[in-house]
């Protein structure tokens, strides 16, 4: 019986065909794409030209690129820091409520994305004016000099950068804190640890795949963010997404755009595979 069960079951390729067949066209194919447009030459007017061509890959070690990819990246480091530090307690405290008062906790951190992203930002925008309520009442507590301006500097961009990318953080780190068994704790408090000392080797390690897709998903999309910076940071803040985007929508400079996409790919990239290739290591040298 259990042998003709078994020949009923599809092929293990019959399942994974359709995501395998979805990430090589959506993903894939255009990431070797940018990487071999980065190869090409720009034509004067705009848009590729024939042949091949390392001029784009030159001109990555253009003078003005290094400060705008430093800033990039620690722009990015710090807003996942204070994402996973922000998101830690709050999936916490989310994951010990009662049912019913989760449910609506977890409403008002999803609220957000009912709105629209740029409305969101041009709130930040509004809030922030040298009209908006904010910068009046600093004014009128006189803690800020009229002169002075709240918007255009690489701070607003990090505070609406870590406003927009939180929930992506609290979200799967709760996903991950929901199934923890809470009793760890309490049985690390008997056996003589702090509550501190309990959350920082019982729980945080009991969530850490919750905490590394966190980190992914925060992370990422915050090396690549432009219309940010471009609302309320302004030239002084300029990350290497508003480059890549200068390039193609301004001066339809494909292969360049290409060129500092892909190497904001191995950026990203690089670190990950390295983590990887060294826990793949240390898992093989466990088990023999």
């Amino acid at each position: 019986m259990h042998h003709a069960d078994r020949h009923k079951r599809p092929p293990e390729w019959g399942l994974t065909m359709p995501s395998f067949g979805w990430m090589t066209l959506f993903f894939l194919i255009p990431s070797v794409l940018i990487f071999l447009i980065a190869f090409r030459p720009a034509l004067p007017n705009g848009g590729i030209g024939e042949g091949w061509s390392l001029s784009a890959v030159k001109s990555l070690f253009d003078p003005s690129y290094p400060l705008v990819i430093w800033r990039t990246i620690w722009v990015s480091a710090i807003c996942t820091t204070l994402c996973l530090g922000l998101g830690v307690p709050v999936a916490y405290y989310i994951a010990r409520l009662p049912e019913t008062k989760r449910r609506w906790v977890l409403l008002l951190i999803i609220l957000p994305f009912w709105s629209n992203f740029l409305i969101r930002i041009l709130a930040w925008q509004t809030l922030l004016h040298s009209e908006g309520p904010l910068k009046q009442l600093l004014e009128f507590l006189r803690v800020m000099d009229p002169h002075t301006t709240l918007l255009y500097n690489v701070w607003v961009v990090l505070t609406v950068l870590v406003y927009t990318e939180l929930p992506f953080a609290i979200l799967p780190i709760y996903a991950a804190a929901e199934k923890f068994d809470f009793s760890l704790l309490d049985a690390a408090r008997d056996l003589g640890a702090s509550q501190f000392r309990a959350f920082w080797t019982v729980f945080l390690p009991g969530i850490k795949r919750g905490l590394l897709t966190a980190l992914l998903v925060v992370l990422i999309p915050a090396f690549g963010t432009y219309a940010i910076t471009d609302l309320v940071g302004g030239t002084q803040a300029e990350m290497i997404g508003n480059v890549i985007a200068r390039r193609v929508l301004s001066d339809k400079n494909y292969p360049q755009a290409s060129a500092l996409s892909a190497a904001l790919c191995l950026v990203i990239l690089t670190p990950m595979l390295i983590a990887l290739f060294t826990q793949r290591r240390q898992n093989g040298g466990a088990a023999k």
